[in-house]
């Protein structure tokens, strides 16, 4: 199953609801990706599919400095699951691809 493409996430945290778009694309056999969102853009690092799991971890600076893993389950093109920062609360994560979405600032 492919995970590439770009897709529109929700999270929803203790402190409201954040947006973000993250692209993923597979070149040589390796996937990438980045994410944008709360007006920075930042890689997307050890991202694992295995069967329909994806994960990845980020490092974000705004609202606050905090390193993200996330682990969702992706069916079609939707995904489902939750990010972790720390020891803080968990928090879902919805999302769609959306074929010809490219992120604009």
């Amino acid at each position: 199953m492919s995970v590439e493409g770009t897709w529109r996430l929700t999270v929803s945290t203790p402190i409201g609801r954040i947006e973000a778009v993250v692209e993923l694309r597979e070149r040589d056999g390796v996937l990438t990706g980045v994410a944008h969102g709360t007006g920075e853009e930042v890689p997307l690092d050890d991202i694992t599919v295995d069967g329909d799991r994806l994960t990845w971890r980020q490092a974000v600076t705004k609202p606050l400095r905090l390193n993200l893993a996330f682990d969702v389950t992706v069916d079609g093109d939707t995904l489902r699951g939750v990010s972790r920062a720390g020891r803080l609360p968990s928090s879902k994560v919805t999302g769609e691809r959306r074929p010809g979405l490219e992120y604009q600032a």
